[in-house]
């Protein structure tokens, strides 16, 4: 497994946001992670992402323990985490963004030539095609700022990629480019746990489901099988589909 949960809870003060939660995320997987809010979704990849310690539980990346005291212990580890909001600088231009705080150097200079380039081709692997990486973030479409996000990820030399709401408030046309890049991802060998309230966009490119309920998790199964509405019956009950 590339990353194995046991046991985790997360307590604040009285409140128990996640208790015992157990998962496994085999490489390859694209993990969908579902429930309503409150569940305990954000919790858990907060803990997975290293933004928080957990208060119960241990988690093994590919079979070793692991304790994460911030996000780049969790980078160091091959996790690298995409939030809803990207965390992106609109007015920088792509390539500032793909190397923002880890720039590239050269006789103490800025090495503006080949971030340039290697930008380029992190969106490559996507199979993006910018006609510039000096444009400005502000000026891309929704999916080709979630392949920055993305190419900052590839550029971590990340192995897990966890996905928060990567198609929240996009459209149609928009979204399928960000499932897209979802596929891609896998098919380079990623492995990918995607958080999402959109069950459509889950069964397209998910192949499991853990499911949560008032901070613990009461599904984990395959998603061959299931459609949107299943799904979204799953979320409400915390049970089965039965047909």
């Amino acid at each position: 497994m590339i990353l194995t949960l046991r046991g985790i809870g997360k307590r604040y003060g009285a409140v128990e946001a996640l208790r015992d939660t157990d998962l496994d995320v085999a490489p390859g997987d694209v993990l969908g992670i579902c429930g309503d809010n409150g569940a305990g979704k954000s919790t858990l990849i907060r803990i997975i992402s290293g933004a928080q310690e957990p208060s119960a539980g241990t988690l093994h990346v590919r079979g070793a323990a692991v304790r994460f005291g911030s996000p780049k212990d969790a980078h160091a580890a091959g996790i690298a985490t995409i939030y809803q909001d990207l965390a992106l600088s609109p007015r920088l231009a792509i390539w500032q963004n793909v190397f923002l705080g880890a720039e590239l150097t050269r006789f103490g200079l800025l090495d503006k030539a080949r971030m340039r380039a290697d930008a380029a081709a992190y969106l490559a692997r996507l199979g993006i095609t910018l006609p510039d990486t000096d444009m400005a973030v502000e000026n891309l479409s929704g999916g080709q700022r979630q392949a920055v996000a993305i190419s900052r990820a590839l550029r971590l030399n990340a192995e897990l990629i966890v996905m928060d709401e990567p198609t929240a408030a996009l459209g149609v046309k928009e979204t399928a480019q960000v499932l897209d890049l979802i596929r891609r991802l896998k098919t380079d060998g990623k492995t990918i746990i995607l958080v999402s309230h959109n069950m459509a966009d889950v069964v397209a490119v998910a192949s499991r489901v853990a499911i949560f309920k008032q901070g613990r998790k009461v599904i984990d199964r395959g998603t061959a099988g299931l459609d949107a509405d299943a799904l979204a019956h799953m979320v409400m009950t915390g049970k089965e589909a039965t047909k």
